[in-house]
């Protein structure tokens, strides 16, 4: 059973959580993410982070969901 989790704010640290989940966490799910910019944003600025390079999984934006690597 995965642990569901939400990130309040898709700054430098809430990307670096996403990512330590996307990578290390399988059994860690994030259902949402609490920010003001738009998913396109949201998903370009984890796709392309100028600190931590790129994002190596798929990242797609479907109305108001953000899916990464499914």
């Amino acid at each position: 059973m995965a642990i569901k989790v939400g990130i309040n704010g898709f700054g430098r640290i809430g990307r670096m959580v996403f990512r330590a989940i996307a990578k290390d966490f399988k059994d860690v799910q994030v259902v949402g993410i609490n920010d003001l910019l738009d998913n396109d944003y949201l998903a370009y600025m984890l796709k392309y982070d100028s600190v931590h390079g790129r994002f190596d999984g798929d990242i797609a934006v479907d109305g108001d969901t953000m899916i990464v690597n499914g």
